[in-house]
């Protein structure tokens, strides 16, 4: 018999469940499927069955004999918090630019005078191999401390492609050797190199002919990403670098729509993306759109709250049939935390999202915006068994409480990470 764990007892276990096969859309992001005083086994890493705990011990008395035990009394149970959307392999930070934007520079401002993107892209490149592994690491274990358990990794700070492998391959290094389960995104379109601002097709024939191909060929991505905003990328060269990401195998996913109206998630619905991130300045057509086309829209709260930016509208979102997930955007220049908990109480309190709505928007629909539903997300027999005890009576408390880590106990594909 394989090694088990028992979480029992629980005040409520939030599972999640009835949402595999597609994301939780408008009401249906209501319903979190809890149940009271509940109780999860776990085997050979994954969930064997949930409920209460005299029937659990009914049907499998054996297993639970053998198991180790967590008395979750007074606790609530949920899935592993899943983060659709971060910067994860970089080095270096941007404190001095925080300084700035305080005395008045903008975001773009600053990155057309070669900060933002470019600043961490001359940290990144001058980083070996063995820097960028240490850092993000340290980012992963501060992840699973806040109840993470599943984060998307994008490259985009190399932009050539010696550098761009030299990011993804840390990520695949680190999805191979830390517990933190790890989904790539190829994102070598984040910015147009300083010195080809003028005339960048050049750089976009190479992203599309060299980078795309040789990623594909190592196997080192899921998904291709693309920065589609006034400045960065037009909606034309986004088209093209998402459909040649295609050719290739690579899901494509787009920035849209962050700084200003630009088309992206329009772009997003036209070109089938499993995701449009951002969507500050959506419009009510490319809203429509996403809607019609079943793409999911992951709200990055925390980067509107870091650059004193308007929110984006999640709750339209919602109303118009848009599954939305959330996400921290961890990154060191628009969105410096690792705290997906704050990004849930952002959820609540700038985006005009229920309580209920942000823990579908970080569990289930996260693990659709990755491809992941599968097998993470929700609470469910057969399902990988990455599970957060968070000290707290309901799952209220997480959303009421801004600011807490409310982390008691983090078990990844059921063992022990975090806690007991």
């Amino acid at each position: 018999m394989g090694q088990s764990l028992l979480i029992k007892n629980a005040a409520q276990v939030v599972t999640m469940a009835g949402h595999s096969e597609q994301p939780a859309k408008r009401d249906e992001m209501q319903e979190l499927s809890i149940i009271e005083n509940g109780s999860v086994l776990m085997q050979d890493g994954q969930i064997k069955a949930v409920g209460k705990l005299a029937e659990l011990e009914q049907q499998y008395q054996e297993i639970i004999a053998g198991a180790e035990t967590i008395d979750a009394t007074g606790k609530t149970v949920t899935p592993g918090l899943i983060d659709p959307h971060t910067h994860l392999v970089h080095a270096g930070t941007r404190e001095n630019e925080y300084a700035m934007r305080l005395k008045g520079q903008s975001y773009m401002e600053i990155m057309n005078a070669g900060g933002g993107i470019h600043a961490t892209t001359r940290a990144t490149r001058e980083a070996d191999f063995d820097q960028l592994y240490d850092e993000s690491k340290q980012r992963l274990d501060t992840f699973f401390q806040y109840g993470v358990t599943t984060v998307e990794s994008k490259s985009g700070y190399g932009l050539s492609l010696g550098q761009e492998l030299k990011q993804l391959e840390v990520a695949v290094k680190l999805n191979q050797y830390h517990a933190m389960d790890i989904v790539s995104t190829f994102m070598g379109a984040h910015a147009v190199p300083i010195d080809e601002r003028d005339n960048p097709e050049p750089f976009v024939r190479r992203v599309i002919d060299e980078m795309i191909p040789e990623v594909a060929r190592r196997k080192l991505a899921k998904f291709n990403d693309v920065f589609c905003e006034r400045g960065v990328f037009t909606p034309d060269q986004s088209r093209r670098i998402l459909e040649a990401g295609r050719e290739y195998g690579l899901v494509p996913k787009i920035h849209a729509d962050e700084i200003e109206p630009y088309g992206g998630a329009e772009l997003a619905a036209e070109v089938s993306a499993i995701s449009a991130d951002h969507l500050l300045k959506a419009s009510d057509e490319g809203i429509r759109k996403m809607a019609e086309n079943d793409v999911m829209g992951v709200l990055l709260p925390g980067t509107a709250f870091f650059l004193m930016a308007e929110f984006a509208d999640a709750r339209k979102m919602i109303d118009g049939g848009v599954p939305v997930a959330l996400s921290t955007d961890a990154n060191p220049g628009s969105s410096p935390t690792l705290s997906l908990q704050f990004i849930m109480n952002l959820g609540c309190l700038k985006m005009g999202m229920t309580p209920e709505e942000v823990l579908a928007a970080t569990t289930i629909n996260a693990a659709h915006a990755i491809d992941c539903a599968d097998h993470i997300g929700s609470l469910e027999a057969g399902k990988q068994a990455d599970i957060v005890i968070f000290d707290i009576p309901n799952y209220l408390m997480l959303s009421y409480q801004y600011g807490m880590n409310h982390v008691d106990t983090v078990v990844k594909r059921g063992e022990p990470v975090v806690g007991k």
